[in-house]
């Protein structure tokens, strides 16, 4: 007996589809159906008629299709267009319907189709079409993966698709290079590989990422962290210390080291370098974000993590973000930086604390031990695939020089889901201290400030990039007068503008 287990809408470019997940005796995973509005034969005609009118009618730039705000003016257009189009052929449909219309033949020219309204679902993580045999399946928030009752026509649809995309941010893919990687508009990032490089058939996966990204009140809320840690680690950032957060594939290491960098001062200056753009910072920081470019069919072009690490000592940044250390002349230049008195975070796969120590210093990274003092925390994040959480796993320092290589400072207890303080002293602490002159009672009671201020966020549901942002900043300005309006349990409205708290 088919089981209900949940039902949506979802709406893309006025294109409004309904979701119902389904547990079905015969199938080993749920069933994700799409249920969108069905097109008549006769309107399909139409519709094919204005599709070619429009292709006639509107030329697109090249520079429209790899600037995301220039595609969505370019949707606004093909949509308003067809809008009249189908207006004056079909003048007696219902206006709802003349929308709807727009809508998929916006989806269907500059989009990728039915694959549009998957993207437009904010329950979803990953979406993957394995070949046109199967259907496509879907990583769910709640549910894991799903298998659709969406299928690709043929293979050259799967091809079509995945060289739109990469014409779109200038890559090609094609037999002689059969695997690409790129990204969308959205930001979402995008892998395809071609027959027979993939044995069944032409794929794409397409992993998601929030429209709204997590921040920090967002993390403290759904316990990835608590706001002691949290305060420790607000404290390191704003006094520069160094960071590398660690874990496995999905684990939250970009989300989490985003949402740490509203720690930055405002008057600082942050350079980021990423393959894909992935970090969303509150758009009042002093921020210049950098990204890899791969080379073009004739091996010419690329532009590579290594250049534009160099390239951004150049740039006199305070705080300098990577992506993803990889490499060891990249991690070099990282660590340099580091020692040249430049603040550095960035994420590395490693599973554990021991494990990152041991990844940074062997091949292939492989830096030498006496480059990691410069390193003052190890966040260490894990994910729990059955429960579906994600957690700060460890959070440590490295002492290369000890017997104990390894100092864990915090970890996290399963059987409690809480945060366990393992250590009572911390280096990173006593560097603070003799920089800076402060004293134990004053780190306590800046601790305890903090702590309040985040703990007010979310009382009041403050967990927008720019609100979150605005009041982090206003602590670095005048934490008197936002310590006050906390004491009297004000609104955060009182000093972030309404449209940041939406």
């Amino acid at each position: 007996m088919t089981k209900l287990l949940e039902t949506y809408t979802v709406l893309a470019n006025k294109v409004l589809a309904t979701v119902e997940i389904t547990k079905k005796p015969e199938e080993f995973v749920p069933i994700y159906t799409l249920i969108k509005p069905s097109i008549e034969r006769g309107t399909q005609i139409v519709i094919d008629e204005i599709k070619d009118k429009l292709i006639g009618e509107i030329q697109i730039k090249v520079s429209e299709l790899v600037d995301s705000s220039s595609i969505e003016e370019l949707k606004k257009k093909f949509y308003t267009k067809s809008l009249q189009l189908i207006n004056r052929l079909m003048p007696n449909l219902p206006l709802e319907n003349k929308e709807l219309l727009s809508g998929i033949l916006v989806n269907e020219m500059l989009g990728l189709g039915d694959i549009e309204i998957l993207l437009s679902d904010p329950n979803l993580e990953e979406i993957v079409i394995n070949n046109s045999k199967e259907p496509v399946w879907v990583y769910h928030r709640k549910y894991g993966w799903l298998k659709t009752n969406l299928f690709m026509k043929d293979e050259q649809q799967i091809q079509n698709y995945a060289s739109t995309i990469g014409r779109k941010v200038g890559r090609q893919i094609s037999i002689l290079n059969p695997l690409l990687d790129a990204h969308l508009s959205s930001g979402d990032r995008v892998n395809a590989t071609l027959f027979p490089i993939s044995s069944f058939g032409n794929t794409i996966t397409i992993r998601m990422f929030r429209r709204n990204p997590w921040t920090i009140t967002d993390l403290v809320n759904n316990n990835t962290c608590d706001v002691h840690l949290t305060s420790l680690l607000w404290l390191a950032v704003e006094y520069e210390m160094n960071i590398i957060i660690s874990g496995g594939t999905g684990s939250g290491k970009t989300s989490f080291l985003n949402a740490l960098m509203f720690f930055i001062p405002p008057n600082h200056r942050i350079i980021s370098i990423e393959d894909t753009r992935e970090l969303r910072l509150p758009d009042f920081l002093h921020w210049v974000p950098l990204t890899t470019r791969e080379p073009n069919p004739e091996g010419k072009g690329e532009v590579d993590m290594l250049a534009l690490l160099v390239n951004s000592l150049r740039m006199r940044p305070d705080r300098i973000v990577v992506g993803e250390i990889r490499k060891e002349r990249q991690a070099e230049v990282l660590f340099e930086a580091m020692h040249t008195g430049h603040s550095v975070y960035s994420t590395v796969h490693a599973d554990t604390a021991e494990q990152t120590f041991k990844r940074l210093t062997n091949p292939p990274i492989n830096i030498p031990e006496s480059l990691l003092d410069a390193l003052d925390l190890n966040v260490v994040m894990f994910r729990d695939r059955k429960k579906g959480r994600r957690r700060v796993y460890q959070v440590a320092e490295f002492a290369p020089d000890s017997t104990d290589k390894v100092k864990i400072l915090f970890s996290w207890n399963a059987a409690k889901d809480r945060f366990d303080q393992k250590e009572k002293k911390f280096n990173f602490l006593e560097k603070i201290k003799m920089h800076t002159g402060m004293s134990n009672k004053e780190i306590t009671k800046t601790l305890k400030e903090r702590e309040k201020v985040l703990l007010w966020m979310i009382k009041n549901k403050v967990n927008t990039v720019n609100g979150v942002g605005k009041i982090i900043a206003e602590y670095y300005m005048d934490a008197k007068n936002l310590m006050g309006i906390i004491e009297r349990n004000e609104k955060p409205e009182r000093i972030v503008p309404k449209e940041w708290l939406k």
